[in-house]
């Protein structure tokens, strides 16, 4: 569903980070890609070694949440379930390095992004809204030279319909004129929608896959768009 292309003044605006603001899961990408190499598995394809990473993800967030912190569990996990020689602390060191090459990593902006966000702020309240581990998320927040354009931060341990609901009590929002801006249809979309919020998802070509969803329906009176890219917002909010 789309919307009348007019700039709407005014608004709240509840931003996602990871994927939607810098980059992300690229550099996860590629951690993977690397453990998935020195597994070297003997029976199962590099895609089924995904797939039983994946699956010890998915356990591992329910217990540990999600961060740097959970991946590295979930690194270990895997290649202790999978291996068949002995973990030795010389193969623990090399598991580990792969998830501290993501930590090493500088942020990086998506397109678009540094130039939009004064402009939206300049249009109305701007809260950063992202799960995860809130200190890595706030330090991400600190380098990317991005902090002095919102009002709030909420970094909740899961994005769902009540975690919306908290934020627009919190700060006594209305539903009709706050908006969820972010590419994972999982955790930005669909829950923003079921809570009332319009929604607005931002295409990003290497989405978590634990974060794939199909889109739900926008309720009547309520608003989805869906853009290319962050600049396009401006053109809407």
């Amino acid at each position: 569903m789309s919307i009348h292309k007019e700039t709407l003044t005014g608004q709240t605006l509840l931003i996602d980070a990871d994927d939607t603001l810098w980059e992300n899961n690229i550099y996860f990408e590629r951690a993977i890609a690397s453990f998935i190499s020195y597994l070297n598995h003997r029976e199962y394809s590099p895609q089924q070694v995904r797939e039983k990473l994946n699956q010890v993800e998915r356990e591992t967030v329910l217990s540990h949440g999600y961060g740097l912190s959970s991946f590295r569990r979930s690194l270990m996990e895997c290649f202790e379930r999978l291996s068949v020689e002995d973990l030795t602390e010389e193969k623990r060191e090399r598991v580990l390095s792969f998830a501290q090459s993501i930590a090493d990593q500088e942020i990086e902006l998506l397109p678009g992004v540094a130039q939009t966000l004064p402009v939206l702020a300049s249009r109305h309240r701007l809260i950063l809204m992202t799960k995860g581990n809130e200190a890595e998320q706030a330090d991400k927040l600190v380098r990317s030279g991005l902090a002095e354009h919102f009002t709030a931060v909420e970094i909740p341990r899961e994005k769902n319909p009540d975690a919306y609901r908290s934020v627009c009590a919190r700060y006594e929002l209305a539903p009709h004129t706050t908006w969820m801006i972010g590419n994972s249809p999982k955790s930005d979309i669909n829950p923003a929608l079921a809570a009332g919020l319009h929604a607005v998802y931002i295409h990003h070509h290497h989405t978590w896959v634990l974060e794939h969803e199909h889109f739900d329906e926008a309720p009547s009176g309520q608003k989805f768009v869906e853009l290319e890219s962050f600049s396009h917002l401006t053109q809407w909010l």
